[in-house]
């Protein structure tokens, strides 16, 4: 019997975190969540258990709320990488999830390395 979608997209993403850990040990995770309408973002300390910044589409001062596209996905990532700036977070391994690295995802992470956040 074959997997459904959503039992791929799990596999991927927890095939995608699990080499991400080896290898980036240390360092704050840039997790994305992407829904059909809006996009997410959080940046995470994985040894405390904590959430540093988070930034999403949802917030109304971006002006952004219910426009589902690549622009608002690079706002969102500005607004990450400055509010990674106001933690004390230079640096960050991207965690895509089991999103695929096009489209929003990747007007996110650009915007955010554009911003100055090294990923």
């Amino acid at each position: 019997m074959a997997n459904s979608k959503r039992d791929l997209f799990l596999k991927r993403r927890l095939r995608v975190r699990n080499k991400l850990r080896k290898v980036n040990a240390g360092r704050v995770r840039l997790s994305v969540h992407r829904s059909s309408k809006n996009i997410s973002v959080q940046l995470i300390d994985d040894v405390k258990g904590i959430t540093l910044a988070s930034a999403s589409s949802l917030e109304k001062d971006l002006g952004i709320v219910g426009k589902n596209n690549v622009e608002a996905a690079a706002k969102v990532g500005q607004m990450i990488a400055e509010r990674a700036k106001k933690a004390g977070v230079e640096e960050a391994y991207f965690d895509r999830g089991g999103f695929l690295y096009h489209g929003k995802v990747k007007a996110l992470a650009d915007a955010a390395r554009e911003a100055g956040l090294r990923l």
